[in-house]
């Protein structure tokens, strides 16, 4: 797997997410976009699924084994925040019922630069808990 492949198809996939998110629901490429969306979805899951898939179970093994864990591409930010991460939004990502962090909100979020999963607990934890 390469690991700088992986890295572009997450950012192209969270670009066209942007993308969408900036236009309104009837306006006339918004079809379209979030078609290529889909496509784009399904080609990264299709493509990165089982090798992330994988590590998603032994994240969520260590830190939330009571969560399911879902498709690589629900765990995508809708925005990166300035795209290092590093002010990534606290409702981003997939809630998870954290071993660590009983009773708090956290979050499981798949960000590139490099591509790695970030636990995020509230507004001010951030915690890289696997890299590729």
């Amino acid at each position: 797997m390469n690991k700088e492949d992986l890295n572009r198809a997450l950012v192209t996939l969270i670009e066209k997410k942007q993308e969408l998110l900036k236009l309104p629901y009837n306006h006339d490429s918004y079809d379209d976009i979030e078609e290529e969306l889909h496509d784009l979805e399904d080609d990264f899951n299709e493509e990165y699924g089982p090798y992330l898939e994988e590590v998603l179970e032994k994240v969520h093994a260590q830190l939330c084994p009571d969560t399911d864990v879902l498709l690589p591409t629900a765990y995508l930010p809708n925005d990166l925040g300035g795209g290092s991460g590093d002010t990534l939004s606290h409702k981003e990502g997939v809630w998870v019922d954290s071993d660590e962090f009983p009773g708090k909100e956290a979050r499981l979020v798949l960000i590139p630069n490099p591509t790695r999963l970030i636990l995020s607990v509230g507004k001010s934890v951030r915690k890289e808990v696997w890299k590729a």
